[in-house]
């Protein structure tokens, strides 16, 4: 009885040692992933910063600007591309919208990102876009991989249109939370003018034929969760100039924007929350059942081993037979 326990506790400690590096090398990259159809909205603030009035053409103080980010995924054109990606992929349909501080828009800009459901990797295909214009992405945008690692990463910048490293600056804790802490600088690039101005008339075409050119620098900060690889809090110290031209009437360069942009308060909380939350699910695959079926499977191998060996004792030999009288002892 003892010997057909051992042999089923032994059965047992091999499925478990096997499910430990299929749970962390077979399941979680299939079940890790961003979901198809996840939606999300992110409010920035920058206060006090400067901004220009179209009117006079002119930069000035204003009370705040706010820039709402939304991220929706588009789930019939990932279906549509994984048919020839042969992976798993989530297309997100992306908006940037500026406003000032009476709510009047101010720019927006439409993304299309599109990338791998588990790496984040970029996925290129038709429709991939920013502002309505055709891009290539290299790198990542917007999230990290899972399992982030201690090193920089290249990240796509949708107002340059370049890609650039994004360098890992340490270890911090925000909110409680163990975080990694990158940061990027662009430095001044010409890029191009938002298609969508907040003066009715004024467009792309008709500021080209001014002369006028639109210039861009910032500072991204970003402080990501490495586990999930999702950010739980970001800044941008951003400035937006124009230059030359005849619609400056002679100035050199006009301040579009300038200010230190940081994401709201109530954001930052739920985003926080939300993180935390999934960092469990992640670890589930990545620690606690892998291990867990390690240990449970070194315990089960070795309650086989001591089964066996209390059998083999008890089991032990017994008395010897004898077929006749002992032999007496010979004297001389």
């Amino acid at each position: 009885m003892r010997r057909k326990a051992s042999l089923v506790l032994l059965a047992l400690a091999v499925f478990c040692a096997a499910m430990s590096p299929l749970t962390r090398w077979y399941a979680f990259p299939r079940l890790a992933k961003i979901p198809p159809g996840q939606y999300q909205e992110t409010v920035l603030e920058a206060k006090n910063p400067t901004l220009i009035d179209y009117s006079s053409m002119r930069a000035e103080k204003v009370d705040k600007v706010t820039i709402v980010q939304t991220l929706k995924g588009n789930v019939e054109a990932s279906e549509e591309i994984e048919k020839s990606a042969d992976r798993d992929v989530v297309v997100w349909d992306a908006l940037s919208y500026v406003q000032d501080s009476d709510g009047k828009m101010v720019s927006k800009v439409p993304e299309r990102y599109i990338f791998d459901a588990h790496s984040q990797e970029p996925v290129h295909a038709t429709g991939e876009s920013v502002d309505g214009d055709p891009v290539r992405r290299q790198g990542i945008e917007f999230k990290w991989p899972f399992l982030t690692e201690q090193r920089d990463y290249e990240y796509f910048d949708a107002q340059a249109r370049v890609t650039r490293p994004i360098h890992y600056k340490g270890t911090r804790t925000f909110r409680g939370v163990h975080v990694y802490y990158f940061e990027q600088t662009i430095p001044w690039t010409k890029v191009p003018f938002p298609k969508t101005m907040p003066v009715k008339g004024i467009t792309p075409k008709s500021l080209a034929k001014t002369g006028t050119t639109r210039w861009y620098t910032t500072v991204r900060k970003f402080w990501v969760e490495p586990t999930t690889g999702a950010p739980v809090y970001g800044e941008e110290i951003q400035r937006n100039e124009l230059r030359g031209g005849t619609l400056l009437g002679g100035r050199d360069k006009v301040t579009v924007f300038a200010g230190h942009v940081k994401m709201r308060e109530d954001y930052i909380e739920s985003t926080v929350d939300l993180v935390t939350s999934q960092r469990v699910l992640v670890l589930l695959l990545t620690s606690y059942l892998p291990w867990g079926f390690l240990g449970l499977g070194l315990l089960l191998l070795a309650l086989s081993l001591w089964l066996e060996a209390r059998g083999r004792r008890q089991d032990g030999p017994g008395p010897t037979a004898t077929t006749g009288p002992e032999p007496e002892p010979v004297t001389a």
